[in-house]
């Protein structure tokens, strides 16, 4: 089967770097990241005019049905990431390092951050996690590729949280949130993804930080948002709490495969509109009259 090949990117805007970032940090202008897994949703969110595209392991549940993200692996990634590059070039391209890629020792994170960088075409990686974290982290900085932090809900230790739950609600472990944000920051990452944290907690986090942060289901306070691109373009019949749909392509889609099966069960598809023709006289001499 065929469809048109793809067309080439071509927009004005400057490409987005951690420094980007960092800048709208300083000015107070809010940070826009996305979920994509695929070249023609990537195209879409560069001509959108997203700042960050994360290429986010939770493609183990939206793209690969899996029940969480801890079946993703490597090859899966940077199979997606280099869709992901292809289609994409003004955003910070982020991917997102699966469950074992970077916790069983600090020569294998390294190794495995910098293939999302020289195979993958990624700019930065993001990795889960706390003070646990801070030697890989550092390691990985010190290799020169740059490090996205991600604290709260992580949804690579969720069978050690006893599920997807939020975190930080407690003044203990909300301190403790707070310290590792710290850490992290001291440690060389250039940003932090809060997860389904309270709102408070995630806008103290975000004032006592110089570097950026990149909510999802914390609130309004954090220096920017992240959304996984399924739940806002409404793909799935339930969502987070925090997600916002924006579109309901669930139904939109329903609709038009139903409307094409009728459609070919009842001939009209494909239409004189839809056929290829050849010239009557050289089907004269296909069929030898």
């Amino acid at each position: 089967m065929s469809t048109l090949p793809p067309t080439t990117v071509t927009t004005e805007r400057k490409k987005i770097t951690v420094r980007s970032l960092q800048s709208k940090k300083e000015r107070g202008e809010p940070i826009s990241m996305l979920t994509a897994y695929d070249f023609p949703t990537a195209r879409l969110l560069d001509q959108a005019g997203v700042d960050v595209i994360l290429v986010g392991d939770s493609l183990g549940m939206v793209v690969l049905g899996y029940e969480n993200t801890l079946p993703v692996t490597m090859e899966d990634m940077i199979h997606h990431c280099k869709a992901v590059a292809r289609g994409a070039k003004n955003p910070l391209l982020v991917g997102d390092m699966p469950f074992m890629s970077y916790q069983a020792s600090v020569e294998e994170a390294v190794r495995n951050a910098g293939r999302f960088l020289q195979e993958a075409g990624m700019d930065a990686i993001k990795l889960e996690g706390g003070r646990g974290r801070l030697k890989a982290i550092q390691a990985i900085v010190e290799a020169g590729i740059p490090v996205m932090g991600h604290l709260g809900l992580t949804p690579q230790s969720v069978n050690l949280l006893g599920g997807f739950r939020p975190q930080g609600k407690t003044a203990q472990s909300a301190r403790r949130l707070l310290e590792d944000a710290q850490l992290l920051q001291d440690t060389g990452c250039f940003s932090i993804v809060l997860e389904s944290v309270p709102a408070r907690l995630a806008t103290v986090i975000s004032e006592r930080l110089t570097i950026p942060t990149i909510g999802i289901g914390a609130g309004a306070g954090c220096d920017g948002q992240v959304l996984v691109t399924h739940d806002l373009l409404g793909l799935f019949e339930r969502s987070p709490k925090f997600a916002k749909r924006y579109a309901n392509l669930r139904e939109e889609m329903l609709e038009a495969f139903s409307a094409y099966i009728s459609e070919v069960q009842s001939c009209a598809f494909p239409a004189h509109a839809h056929t290829t023709e050849m010239p009557d006289e050289e089907w004269q001499k296909v069929i030898g009259e």
